[in-house]
């Protein structure tokens, strides 16, 4: 193993260590780019979601730096599918609640960058701070995050989402105190993904999903090939792909440089889309 390697993984045993690192790294990366791109879409194509680091115990033997997932209910789009807890804006709500962000002692107000951006990115600090409100608001709506667990540790870069006409915003947050949830109805259970098992390279696939009828009609295809992590768990296997999955890959190689196996060398794990997947049963 390479000493940066080394390095790299080492801060999986340090917390504070991480979590600063974290921060710096992702100021770096908006302070060399816009944190919106200049073809933005309209406000209401526009979802924010929460990606929850902290040290979360996955069997309850010990805990170690992990990522927050959802797994969605099967009364919800995209039913079984791994997601950020997140959502689009609410542009009335949402926009009390970005003040309310700002507050002394609550997550923007603890960020070491927020000054600046108030003073020299004034307007993407407004967009900022209303998408930072938007993925705390729906988290806590989904699994009934407490605001105050939170430390923003900054954002990350827009994804485009091929399937649907969606912007999404990734606002990073570390969880300070708060290790159990409570799921709402569009939330089938919490998945806890350690960054261990994300930067080990045995755990990627090829996701090769096969389309019902109606959607092999709107994409002109039947079927298609996409990169996936497979967490194993206690009861089975879980599938962590799409737009999660590059939000997640983006993530681990701006913090650990880990850049996931080319899909093209990997075994292939086949799927069947049910006909309700783009619309919940």
């Amino acid at each position: 193993m390479m000493a940066q390697e080394k390095k790299y993984l080492g801060l999986l045993k340090k917390s504070f260590q991480l979590k600063d690192h974290i921060i710096r790294v992702l100021e770096n990366k908006n302070r060399k780019a816009p944190f919106l791109p200049e073809n933005r879409t309209f406000p209401s194509m526009i979802s924010s979601v929460l990606v929850l680091v902290g040290n979360y115990s996955q069997n309850g033997l010990f805990a170690e730096p992990s990522i927050i997932l959802n797994k969605r209910s099967r009364q919800v789009k995209q039913g079984g599918d791994l997601c950020f807890p997140g959502g689009a804006i609410d542009p009335n709500l949402d926009h009390y609640l970005s003040k309310f962000m700002a507050f002394p002692g609550l997550p923007l107000s603890r960020w070491p960058y927020w000054t600046f951006w108030k003073k020299k990115r004034p307007s993407e600090a407004r967009w900022l701070s209303l998408m930072m409100a938007t993925s705390i608001r729906e988290s806590f709506e989904e699994m009934r995050l407490n605001p105050l667990s939170v430390d923003f540790l900054g954002p990350m870069p827009c994804h485009r989402l091929r399937m649907f006409k969606k912007e999404i915003y990734p606002m990073v947050g570390w969880g300070s105190f708060q290790k159990r949830f409570y799921p709402n109805r569009e939330v089938d259970k919490i998945i806890i993904v350690s960054l261990r098992s994300l930067l080990n390279a045995d755990n990627y696939a090829r996701f090769r999903i096969s389309y019902p009828p109606r959607i092999k009609k709107t994409l002109n295809r039947d079927f298609e090939d996409f990169p996936c992590f497979i967490l194993k768990t206690q009861t089975g296997k879980e599938i962590l792909w799409g737009v999660t999955f590059r939000i997640i890959s983006v993530f681990v190689s701006l913090v650990f440089k880990f850049k996931p196996p080319d899909m093209e060398t990997l075994k292939v794990v086949p799927r069947v889309l049910n006909d309700d997947y783009l619309e919940g049963s």
